[in-house]
C-alpha cells in the first residue's frame, strides 16, 4: 500500500476548516521559580478540523468517500490551508522574488523550497508545492533551465554562479492524513446543524 496519494482534499469542504499550529516545548520550573525551556521541534506541526466545511448531505458523502479511499489515516494526501498557502505573505499572489532559497557557489544545483516567517527567520520546508504556480529567479531575473522535483526541490541544469541569489514564488499544499480511524455522524444531529469533527494532521516529510 502506498503511503501518500498525490490528490487534494476537496476544496469545497476544506475552505472552512479550523487550523491549529502546535510546537512541542518542554518546560522545567526550578525551585527558585525560574524556567528552563527546550523546544523539541524546529517548526510547528499543523492540524485541521474540516468538519465545519460539511454543510450538506452531499458534501458529507464526498467526505466519507474520500475518507474510505484513503483508508482513514493509512494514506496521506494534500490539503490546501485556507489561511496560509502562498509564498507571498499568507494568501497573496506569488512572485518569483517572494522567498530566498539560498546563494549560488558554482557547484550547488539543488535548492529546497522554503518559507520564512517573522523577523527571527523561522524556516518551514515546503514539500508539496503546486507546480504550475512556481516561478524562480536568479539575482532578480526570471531563471531558465530549472525544474521542480519531488519533495519541493528546485533543480537547475547548470549550478548558479558563486554569489548568485536564488528566489522563488509558489502556492503550496500541506501533506496531511486523517487523525483517526473513524468518522462519527448521526442523521438526527447532523440535520440539526451538529457537524462531525473530522481532524487532519500534518505529515512531516523528509526532503
Amino acid at each position: 500500500m502506498q503511503a501518500f496519494d498525490d490528490v487534494t482534499f476537496p476544496l469545497e469542504i476544506g475552505r472552512d476548516a479550523m487550523a491549529t499550529a502546535e510546537f512541542s516545548t518542554n518546560i522545567v520550573t526550578t525551585m527558585s521559580g525560574h524556567e528552563r525551556r527546550n523546544s523539541s521541534w524546529a517548526d510547528a506541526r499543523l492540524s485541521y478540523d474540516v468538519g465545519p466545511g460539511v454543510r450538506s448531505e452531499s458534501e458529507l458523502g464526498v467526505l466519507l468517500d474520500f475518507f474510505r479511499a484513503r483508508r482513514g489515516p493509512a494514506i496521506g494526501f494534500r490539503f490546501t490551508d485556507p489561511f496560509d498557502h502562498s509564498s507571498n505573505a499568507m494568501i497573496g499572489t506569488p512572485t518569483m522574488l517572494d522567498q530566498e532559497l539560498g546563494g549560488g557557489d558554482g557547484l550547488l544545483s539543488r535548492f529546497p523550497l522554503i518559507k520564512t516567517y517573522g523577523a527571527d527567520g523561522q524556516v518551514r520546508k515546503i514539500t508539496r508545492p503546486q507546480e504550475s504556480t512556481a516561478s524562480v529567479a536568479v539575482n532578480g531575473v526570471a531563471a531558465t533551465g530549472w525544474s521542480l522535483t519531488e519533495g519541493g526541490i528546485v533543480q537547475f541544469e547548470t549550478a548558479p554562479a558563486a554569489g548568485a541569489v536564488i528566489t522563488a514564488g509558489y502556492r503550496f499544499d500541506v501533506p496531511v492524513r486523517f487523525a483517526d480511524d473513524r468518522i462519527e455522524v448521526a442523521r438526527a444531529t447532523f440535520g440539526a446543524g451538529d457537524m462531525p469533527s473530522v481532524s487532519l494532521i500534518e505529515i512531516k516529510e523528509a526532503t
